[in-house]
Parts: C-alpha cells; sequence; structure tokens
C-alpha cells in the first residue's frame, strides 16, 4: 500500500431501522465510571493519611507518584510572581490567545450572574432568597500527558464572577515539569494559591486542608480516576462538581457540510483519550459514507492517530437515521456533552433538545471553540448525565439562603396552619411555638 492509499479505518455503522438498533447504542454508550475495590481501598488510604499526617503525607506521595525529591511544602509552591513570570514569559501570540479567552469566559459568566430578591405579602409579611459566593473553590487542573490551560480558566474564572473570595489551584507536575500556560493562565484568572500536588493527595488536601493547603467548600475540575475516585469519596465533607466520564460529540448533519470539516470535528473529541465517544448521525447514507473517506483518508495526518483510531473502534460510531424526527430520538436518548447541529436552521431543533451540554448550532460552529474561547463553559456532564446536570457555572460557586420575615399579622395567620399541620404530625413542640404567636 504506498503512503497515498487511504488507511483502513475501523468505527461501527449502525442504522435505526435495524432490529438491533437499541442494543447495538446501548452497548456502545456504556461507560463504567465506578472505580475498582482495589482503587477505592488506595484512595481511602491516602485519605485518610493526609488527614493524619498534613503536610508530611503530601510531600511523601507527591515525591512518590511524580517522581520528585521536595523536602518540604514550600518546594509544592508558587507564588503570585511565578504565576506572572510565567505570562509574561510567553510568545506574544499566547499571551494574546489566553487574554482574549479569559476575556470572553468572563463576559459570558458575568450574565449569569443570579441575584438576590424579596417581595411582600399584604400583612408585611417578607419573603425571598439571598444569594452569596463560596468563601474558598479549590480546582484540580490535569498534569502528567496532558496540561490545559483552558481548564485554569474555565474554572477559576465563574468562581471570581461569583464573588468566590478565595481560589486555591492544585496541578501535579510529574518529574518536575512546570506547564507555563498553566501557570500563566492562573495569573489571567486571578488564582489566590497554587500548589504542585495531583492524584488523591490533592483532593484530600482540598477537602480537608492541610497547615499549608486552605481547607476548601467546593473542588472542582477533572482528573484520573484516583481523582474521580477521590472526590466522589470527600463529597458531603465539600461540595464537588461532577464525577466527569471520557470526553464525547455527537455531530448531527444534514449532508450539506463538508465531509472533512465533520470528520475533524469527530477526531477532535476522539484524540483525548482511548475512551472518548465520538458519534454522527445522518439520514444521507451517501454523506456518511463520505465522511467515513475522509476520516480515513485525513487520519494518518493527525499527530495522536493511535488514540484516534483506537477510540473510534471501540466507541465512535456513524448512525444512519430516517430523518430530522429520528435525529432528534437519538440526540435526547444519548444526551451528548457536546451537540454538534450541522444542519440548515438550526435554531428551529431547539425546542425538541432536551437532554445535551452545550450546543454547537451550524455549520461553522466547531466544538473545539467552544473548548477554548466561545464563552460558554467546557466543563460539561457526560455519560447521559445531561440528563439532569449542566455546565460548570457561575451558580455552582454561590448558594441561596431563604428569607423568611414575618410580621404579628402574618405570623399569626400562619401559626394557625402551621399548628393544624404540625398536630397532625404529632410534633406538639412544632405547634405550639407556632400558636405563642398567634395573636388573641
Amino acid at each position: 500500500m504506498s503512503n497515498s492509499d487511504p488507511v483502513k479505518l475501523s468505527v461501527s455503522r449502525l442504522a435505526t431501522s435495524d432490529t438491533d438498533f437499541d442494543v447495538r447504542l446501548e452497548k456502545l454508550l456504556a461507560w463504567e465510571g465506578v472505580s475498582s475495590a482495589d482503587v477505592q481501598q488506595r484512595v481511602e488510604t491516602i485519605i485518610e493519611t493526609v488527614r493524619a499526617n498534613g503536610d508530611r503525607a503530601l510531600v511523601d506521595y507527591t515525591n512518590r507518584f511524580d517522581r520528585l525529591s521536595a523536602q518540604s511544602m514550600d518546594e509544592l509552591k508558587l507564588d503570585a510572581a511565578r504565576l506572572k513570570q510565567a505570562f509574561v514569559g510567553l510568545p506574544e501570540e499566547q499571551r494574546e490567545a489566553l487574554s482574549i479567552a479569559a476575556e470572553r469566559i468572563r463576559s459570558y459568566h458575568e450574565r449569569q450572574k443570579p441575584e438576590s430578591w424579596q417581595y411582600t405579602e399584604a400583612d408585611g409579611t417578607v419573603l425571598g432568597q439571598q444569594v452569596t459566593p463560596l468563601d474558598r473553590a479549590g480546582i484540580y487542573v490535569p498534569g502528567g500527558k496532558a496540561a490545559y490551560p483552558s481548564s485554569v480558566l474555565m474554572n477559576a474564572i465563574p468562581a471570581h464572577v461569583a464573588g468566590v473570595r478565595e481560589v486555591v489551584m492544585v496541578v501535579p507536575t510529574p518529574d518536575g515539569v512546570l506547564n507555563e500556560l498553566v501557570l500563566a493562565a492562573a495569573h489571567l484568572a486571578g488564582v489566590d494559591h497554587v500548589f504542585t500536588l495531583g492524584g488523591a493527595q490533592a483532593v484530600a488536601a482540598l477537602a480537608y486542608g492541610t497547615e499549608s493547603v486552605p481547607r476548601v467548600d467546593k473542588i472542582v475540575g477533572p482528573g484520573n480516576i484516583y481523582v474521580a475516585t477521590a472526590k466522589r469519596a470527600v463529597f458531603g465533607q465539600v461540595g464537588i462538581d461532577m464525577i466527569a466520564g471520557p470526553s464525547e460529540i455527537l455531530v448531527v448533519s444534514d449532508g450539506a457540510t463538508d465531509a472533512d470539516w465533520l470528520a475533524m470535528d469527530l477526531f477532535s473529541q476522539a484524540e483525548h483519550d482511548e475512551d472518548a465517544q465520538a458519534i454522527l448521525v445522518s439520514w444521507d447514507a451517501n454523506h456518511l459514507a463520505a465522511v467515513e473517506g475522509a476520516m480515513a483518508r485525513l487520519l494518518p495526518t493527525m499527530e495522536r492517530e493511535a488514540i484516534i483510531r483506537a477510540s473510534l473502534k471501540e466507541r465512535g460510531a456513524l448512525i444512519h437515521c430516517a430523518d430530522r424526527e429520528d435525529a432528534l430520538r437519538i440526540i435526547n436518548r444519548i444526551a451528548p456533552e457536546h451537540l454538534e447541529l450541522s444542519v440548515a436552521e438550526p435554531d428551529t431543533w431547539l425546542p425538541e433538545i432536551r437532554h445535551a451540554g452545550a450546543i454547537f448550532m451550524g455549520r461553522h460552529t466547531a466544538e473545539a471553540l467552544g473548548d477554548y474561547c466561545a464563552g460558554p463553559n467546557h466543563v460539561l456532564p457526560t455519560s447521559g448525565t445531561a440528563r439532569f446536570s449542566s455546565p460548570l457555572g457561575v451558580y455552582d460557586f454561590q448558594k441561596r439562603s431563604s428569607i423568611i420575615h414575618c410580621s404579628a399579622e402574618g405570623a399569626a395567620q400562619l401559626g394557625k396552619t402551621a399548628s393544624v399541620l404540625a398536630r397532625g404530625e404529632s410534633l406538639t413542640a412544632h405547634a405550639r411555638s407556632a400558636e405563642y404567636r398567634i395573636e388573641p
């Protein structure tokens, strides 16, 4: 085979008309995000050790897992001057791109800010809701094989917009390698503390605090199976954003979008890792064949060819559906993290889309734009959890308190109702507490 010959591509072909379609789709979508008993035991041990030994445990685990030789936590801290140095030292093109992305993300999230509210009833009773930010948020940023400055911006900026007083960032640095873009992003996003920690030990430090790492109220950001398991273990002690699965994209095309464009859109998610999922749906069989051909032709040009190839083979699919309505049924069944509507008049689809993390409208809106700089958050629900979850946003860094301020007249009226209901539940103290406020 010559270098110009297309490489054989292995990707599932499905059709909604097939009798086994539902079974095959279910198998394709299946993702077990629960860690093994062995991983859970290791994570529990790490958490307990960090709780008991604090900084010393963090130094020991970091030296062991990231192949360092730190003597104290002082060597695992980065100050504001170091973050600024990273930003200033970037090539001008990267500084500008990072700054544009940060400003767009900030601008979008400013529009998310909820407001406190109150209303007064006729008898003078005031009811309402007060919105307040968390005191301190913790951000986990992946390191190692991949570094994501975009994740720093997407996690830290909404926290600041929400009014969080202090943002603490942890990022692993295997072999002591620092990613300057990540540090520069932390500078732009206004991160207050940065510790070069990773894994379950970093999550434990954020959840419980140590001599050096401040205890936070919520932990956000993606990580490996150890990080995900640790986040699940400390939930309740702190808030967490979500337990994220592999990245995924569902592209729906009416057949009029360039096949090369769509092939690369699918690759953009498949290249994350072997477990990522890329699916194309269309009612145009010739178009599906054209995209498959483009994928085979373009795949050898990709730096992460092996990862993309594995992802497509195990979890990718090209699905032939009957029509627009059939495509909509698939969308709501899958509840994708990323949904590309590569169709004419995508706005007309919106009222019927119930489940999707982020929706990319029209032929020119590549999902990759959302990953970096469009403005909306790229931290999204995966593995079908868009059925009940939303993108990370300002609201994730705030909480709401109910306000109840009864007038004497209002207390008397509500007291009668409360008394009846309380006595019906045999809660006498509740009833009498309300009755005391009933004026004769």
